[in-house]
């Protein structure tokens, strides 16, 4: 579906409406470029886009099947960027991704979107009134667009973030009554996908900030030094996830065999607490002629108090050394 198709002049968008047919005349206009926006196209209306600015069949082959790593190509003098949008679903600790993509050429910028991505009618709208900025050609556009996807990562990060916190806390808890070891493999895998889309996006950047992509304007490079900035930060925090979710879930196995061996300890104390009157009780009742007690009045009662007292003595002993 087309969303929207508008030519921009002089920093600008011209009024009234743009049809596809004469975008790329429009676009090739002193000062002017054309940003159209599409949404889950279909193959006839990319086919319509495709003819109308020849656009590479490499790059038109990516847009349309998406599901691709974050990169920057350039084909010909037609250059494709993609970036992975990305929203957390707290209740499922999930990290829902989607695509956008950027086919940036002479006189023209086409965005495509794929999944729940990010929408780009506030980043159109917010740009239209930065002339100053739209003045760069469609670069500026590919700055707004990367500006609103990474800005997108931090609440991500902070929802992430939280539920470690959280798994912290049941790993360290005395009275938990669940292994929290599968979430945090599940929230360890969220976070290295997240680093994946992350660190190839801050790669694909390297060409807008250096300023040696095609197309690309002189006064836009400390625009993207600036995602890129904060796009490091982004780095920097998965980073410090991937490493605290690594050291739980050692803490995790670690309380688990200490538990394990305070477990063994305890069954194996009162193992030996039963096995002292056992013994006892066994050899009294071999009944051998001339036994003790079979002539003594309080025989029975001495043997009796004699299992107790053992018993209460090495009960108390292993009491004292912890292991009950």
């Amino acid at each position: 579906m087309i969303v929207d198709c508008a030519v921009y002049e002089d920093g600008k968008r011209r009024p009234g409406e743009l049809r596809l047919a004469d975008a790329c005349e429009a676009g090739r206009e002193p000062g002017c470029f054309v940003w159209i926006g599409l949404h889950h196209p279909t193959a006839e209306e990319f086919d319509a886009v495709r003819e109308e600015f020849e656009l590479h069949e490499l790059a038109v082959e990516d847009a349309v099947k998406a599901h691709q790593r974050p990169k920057l190509e350039v084909f010909d003098d037609t250059v494709l960027i993609v970036m992975k949008t990305a929203r957390y679903v707290d209740p499922e600790e999930v990290v829902e991704f989607a695509e956008l993509q950027l086919i940036v050429g002479d006189g023209f910028i086409i965005s495509v979107r794929h999944g729940e991505a990010s929408a780009l009618a506030q980043v159109r709208h917010q740009l239209e009134h930065q002339p100053e900025l739209l003045r760069c050609g469609p670069i500026a556009v590919v700055y707004a667009v990367a500006d609103r996807v990474v800005d997108d990562y931090a609440p991500v990060m902070d929802g992430i973030e939280v539920d470690i916190e959280q798994v912290e806390e049941d790993v360290f808890r005395e009275d938990r009554s669940a292994n929290p070891a599968e979430r945090i493999y599940r929230l360890k895998r969220e976070v290295i996908e997240f680093s994946r889309a992350a660190s190839a996006l801050n790669e694909a950047l390297v060409p807008l900030v250096k300023g040696t992509a095609p197309h690309a304007h002189p006064d836009t490079t400390e625009y993207f030094r600036d995602v890129a900035d904060h796009l490091a930060r982004v780095v920097g925090r998965l980073d410090g996830a991937k490493d605290l979710l690594t050291d739980t879930l050692s803490a995790n196995l670690a309380q688990i065999s200490v538990r394990q061996n305070d477990d063994m300890r305890t069954i194996s104390a009162w193992a030996a607490v039963i096995a002292v009157p056992t013994l006892l009780a066994g050899v009294w009742g071999m009944n051998f002629r001339n036994m003790p007690e079979l002539s003594w009045d309080i025989g029975y009662p001495f043997a009796l108090g004699t299992i107790v007292l053992a018993a209460f003595l090495v009960h108390r002993r292993l009491k004292s050394a912890g292991w009950l």
